[in-house]
């Protein structure tokens, strides 16, 4: 992977000469995340407000897809890669950052009534969740779905949940969430259990583009997994079957 810093202003520079018409909408959410960050006491309450803004717009753009066809085809990907992998209809499921549930009305769909859980830190995007659970008629599966201030998982029972999963979450994320997170995380996992989360990756410097999109080194983030006690493995097949832009690794119990 090439080792390129996105915040450098090299970088900043020959992305613009590049592609020029992206430097209004950059310039706007510049303004818009400098006011927000000015605003918020930490990064969860900044990223919250970025979830709200975006959200209004649309629920579908608020996820990092910016039509519903997008939106439709990424959910089917994490999907199909759980099923490849095992997931069955009897797995207690939580999914970190379930936004309006893009992979979630699908794996409520396979999964036996009451065993998938989101959680979000955006009450908004929570709001279109309950839309989409709506629209294709999952409401007898009686999935929950719950906002959360921070990674502690202490509301969720121990040892509980078979599959956890987080898709671009720890892409938006400071070190000090993603630890939180692990710190946090084994405890819940059932034995056996696994826990997937993509990030971006970068083989150079690792930094952040306006604190929303960051970018670190895979032995950082397995390095940190392990002082938890976790085992991490990075997952090959990911990157080499779906192509996609961030890179996935799996979190296991140690030893």
């Amino acid at each position: 992977m090439e080792p390129k810093n996105r915040a450098s202003l090299s970088y900043r520079l020959r992305y613009a000469t590049r592609n020029p018409g992206r430097i209004v909408p950059y310039a706007r959410r510049l303004a818009r995340d400098t006011w927000l960050r000015a605003r918020a006491r930490d990064h969860v309450a900044y990223y919250r407000s970025v979830m709200r803004s975006d959200a209004a717009r649309s629920p579908y753009g608020a996820v990092g897809t910016p039509s519903r066809d997008r939106w439709a085809a990424l959910g089917r990907l994490q999907f199909d890669y759980l099923l490849k992998h095992g997931l069955k209809p009897s797995d207690r499921f939580l999914e970190i950052g379930c936004g309006n549930l893009r992979a979630g009305r699908l794996i409520i769909g396979h999964l036996d009534t009451g065993h998938y859980y989101g959680i979000d830190i955006s009450p908004d995007i929570l709001f279109a969740a309950q839309e989409t659970l709506a629209e294709y008629k999952l409401q007898d599966k009686l999935p929950h779905l719950t906002p959360v201030r921070d990674m502690r998982l202490h509301f969720l029972p121990e040892g509980y949940f078979h599959v956890v999963h987080a898709h671009s979450v720890f892409s938006h994320s400071p070190i000090e969430i993603i630890e939180e997170c692990l710190a946090n995380v084994g405890r819940v996992l059932a034995p056996g259990g696994f826990f997937d989360f993509t990030f971006n990756r970068t083989e150079g410097e690792e930094h952040h583009v306006l604190r929303e999109d960051f970018y670190y080194r895979t032995g950082t983030l397995v390095a940190l997994a392990r002082a938890h006690g976790l085992d991490a493995h990075f997952m090959e097949d990911w990157e080499r079957d779906n192509k996609h832009r961030q890179s996935k690794l799996r979190i296991v119990h140690g030893g």
